[in-house]
């Protein structure tokens, strides 16, 4: 049976439709919450829909979450997206929710939806919602093709990274025939930046500590961001500029994040194999991009090293 199909059914079905997207949320994770939205209700006008988590004031541009009224839990479905693991699903009481389905591009990590998608080979959370709208009767709009371009412009980098394949070509593709979207005009929102922010990347350049093996990496406490006027999450959506600095292979950026209090790290490489060193450290994510969530600097210093580890198994092995 095709998954994409019974998806479309079990949206068909219910009324209420709650989507979810993981803590932190990027714009992956926010191009395809709302931008599925959008489709939903492009198909269906009738049905509640809301997009739940934390608003990510930052991608404001994508979308601000719902305020969820008084739904009946037994008649809800929900679905998460971009998200591997239960416990970094962004909403409350997801244990309430009794139909769950999940689409998610991320490595498997575990089982906890009735319906799960997942394949590691798509670029985005994104590119598997177009797939969706394009092997079922969901109707796409160029509202909802923004969002989801959105996303997938985020997690490949404007097609940068090597899960970019031909099927992620072919999606865009019918995306913008489909709907005539004009996708130039979309880079403004993504790329301008206020000049505190260039002024805090030279900072982060400047400053950065690179290991012996090839890691790089810089630890910034409440001062340094106080300093720039910017918080822990403009810190960790900086690690993709740093993609090709011939000295390293691999690096990191590790923040405060006074609202939780904890270091918040995001981790990228350029060869070396990172994501299981993540885990290990209670974080996650892809081979070559991944985030974890510390109790101090001093476990940022623990990790570094296992990940210069890495770093070094990958030169022995002649960079392959």
């Amino acid at each position: 049976m095709n998954k994409f199909k019974t998806v479309y059914r079990q949206i068909k079905k219910y009324n209420t439709i709650v989507i979810a997207r993981h803590v932190g949320a990027d714009p992956d994770a926010l191009g395809s919450t709302f931008g599925l939205k959008e489709i939903i209700l492009n198909t269906f006008p009738k049905k509640r829909v809301y997009v739940t988590g934390q608003p990510a004031f930052r991608f404001k541009y994508i979308g601000l979450t719902d305020k969820i009224e008084d739904i009946d839990y037994d008649k809800t479905l929900l679905i998460i997206l971009d998200t591997p693991n239960i416990k970094r699903v962004d909403i409350e009481n997801i244990d309430l929710y009794p139909h769950r389905i999940k689409i998610d591009h991320h490595p498997f990590v575990e089982s906890f939806c009735n319906l799960e998608i997942i394949d590691d080979t798509a670029s985005s959370a994104a590119q598997l919602i177009m797939e969706l709208v394009f092997k079922t009767r969901l109707k796409v709009n160029e509202k909802a093709a923004a969002k989801l371009y959105y996303g997938l412009i985020g997690d490949t980098n404007r097609f940068l990274y090597s899960y970019t394949t031909p099927k992620t070509f072919d999606l865009v593709s019918k995306l913008i025939k489909k709907t005539g979207l004009d996708f130039t005009k979309l880079y403004d929102n993504m790329y301008l930046r206020p000049y505190k922010e260039i002024k805090f990347e030279s900072y982060i350049f400047e400053n950065l500590t690179i290991t012996e093996n090839g890691f790089a990496y810089i630890k910034l406490d409440q001062d340094i961001l106080d300093q720039f006027e910017v918080d822990a999450s403009t810190a960790g959506n900086m690690v993709n500029n740093f993609n090709y600095v011939e000295e390293y292979v691999s690096w990191g950026v590790f923040s405060y994040d006074k609202a939780n209090n904890i270091i918040k790290g995001s981790i990228r490489s350029r060869g070396p194999i990172i994501n299981e060193v993540a885990a290990n450290f209670g974080g996650g994510g892809h081979a070559m991009a991944s985030g974890v969530k510390l109790a101090s600097f001093e476990v940022v210093d623990d990790l570094v090293k296992e990940l210069d580890k890495v770093c070094l198994a990958y030169k022995d092995n002649g960079d392959k």
